[in-house]
């Protein structure tokens, strides 16, 4: 099970490296990679988990933040508008387009490889297309297909993609984004 101790902090150089490409079929060590950050990311959202391991909330998590310098990363939210679950474990994924029209989150993104107490005001497009290899974590089934992702999870997306590519978030900090739609998400308590 992976902890907060396994997540790498900025200033670790993996965390600036371009990933490399994940060799398909996968590996048992990469599948079980992918589980292990999906379940992360599962504990992460669990209220009894975060209080029992002192677990930071995420939706996201790339292999880089765990010193695997792969193109993989793993995603579950929400939509927006709370509808739609967008679940993914990604293979070398690659945007192949994107909206001129932009959007950011009001509230700030953050990160785990960030002190938590770092958030910022980053444009994203708001809508994505990118061709992915999709990984099934029941039956290890890749399957490539293209997402069309757009408001919020195009936002996580694309953070978890500038990962791949050597990003930060705070290489991307903006003071002012007036040309921007901000997307409202909040996670409503029970």
């Amino acid at each position: 099970m992976l902890l907060n101790k396994d997540i790498i902090m900025d200033g670790h150089p993996t965390l600036r490296l371009r990933a490399k490409p994940v060799d398909l079929p996968l590996s048992d060590e990469v599948f079980n990679t992918l589980k292990d950050m999906m379940e992360y990311i599962e504990n992460s959202q669990d209220d009894e988990m975060v209080e029992k391991y002192g677990l930071r909330s995420s939706v996201g998590l790339a292999a880089p933040q765990i010193n695997k310098s792969l193109k993989m990363f793993c995603m579950k939210t929400l939509d927006e508008n709370f509808k739609v679950l967008h679940k993914y474990a990604v293979v070398n994924p690659k945007i192949i387009s994107y909206s001129e029209a932009t959007t950011y989150l009001p509230s700030g993104e953050g990160c785990l490889s960030v002190d938590e107490d770092t958030t910022g005001l980053v444009k994203r497009h708001k809508k994505i297309k990118a061709r992915v290899n999709l990984v099934n974590l029941e039956t290890k089934e890749v399957k490539e297909t293209i997402l069309k992702l757009s408001g919020y999870p195009a936002i996580v997306f694309q953070h978890e993609y500038d990962h791949l590519m050597g990003v930060l978030f705070i290489d991307k900090i903006s003071d002012e984004l007036p040309e921007s739609e901000a997307i409202e998400f909040h996670y409503e308590e029970d």
